[in-house]
């Protein structure tokens, strides 16, 4: 995919992405902090930060982090949230040149983006701005797709109406990370999640993905009409709930 796509195609989705997007669970940080040794003194570049979701629990952990996201409305979005918290440096830089200094961060994050990124160019400019033995550290939130009926039926929702679903469903992204860290070894942990949505909620869940059509495409008005039937069918208490495994990757890369 053009980076340029990657980049922009959130632009019209970042007040849904901010409100309904799922956040990461505690013991994926608890994980940085027992086997990385991760620190309040380290300095971390989240790279692809977006709206800041990952990034506001490093800050909350006491880290100084460059948010690098090439993305203006999102990065702007980010800056809105975070803005009473103390060592953000918000950055304008993509994977590929994040502008940050040789040598200048203890770890590289990334959020729910590393499969968008040029991996040979993402990894070398890791590699560049890493401190030696820093760490890289990949995460997803991979949403369940045949838990309960619920789910099945979303998941065939976005199979029939997603724009690109097919081509960037996280089950093939997370396949990049041996490209991201070869040669070096590196570990995997992972933990359950879950949302809960009223109508309202599961319909921003579905717009703030980049694949779901916007106003406008032939296939939204459909697409809409089915979410409908499969939250009426599918609903306990006004209440449908999609379950995630979180998957953390972490290794260094020198």
């Amino acid at each position: 995919m053009p980076a340029s796509n990657a980049t922009s195609r959130f632009s019209d989705r970042v007040e849904n992405y901010v409100r309904y997007r799922p956040g990461y669970p505690a013991e994926a940080l608890r994980v940085l902090e027992m086997e990385c040794g991760l620190i309040p003194r380290h300095v971390i570049a989240d790279v692809a930060s977006g709206t800041g979701i990952w990034t506001r629990m490093l800050l909350e952990n006491g880290n100084r982090v460059f948010a690098v996201e090439p993305n203006a409305e999102m990065r702007r979005a980010g800056e809105r949230l975070l803005s009473a918290l103390p060592n953000l440096i918000s950055t304008a830089g993509n994977a590929e040149a994040t502008t940050l200094p040789e040598g200048s961060v203890d770890f590289v994050t990334a959020a729910q983006a590393a499969h968008w990124f040029e991996r040979g160019a993402a990894r070398q400019e890791f590699v560049r701005i890493l401190k030696p033995g820093g760490w890289l550290v990949l995460l997803w939130n991979e949403r369940l797709i045949d838990r309960t009926p619920f789910l099945h039926a979303y998941e065939q929702l976005l199979l029939t109406h997603g724009t690109d679903y097919e081509e960037i469903r996280h089950e093939r992204t997370t396949e990049a990370v041996n490209e991201f860290f070869d040669p070096a070894p590196y570990a995997e942990r992972s933990f359950a999640m879950r949302q809960e949505f009223d109508y309202a909620g599961l319909e921003g869940r579905l717009l703030s993905s980049s694949y779901a059509p916007a106003p406008g495409h032939t296939k939204h008005a459909p697409m809409l009409r089915e979410l409908r039937r499969i939250f009426d069918e599918n609903s306990s208490a006004g209440r449908v709930v999609f379950e995630y495994t979180t998957r953390i990757y972490f290794g260094r890369l020198k």
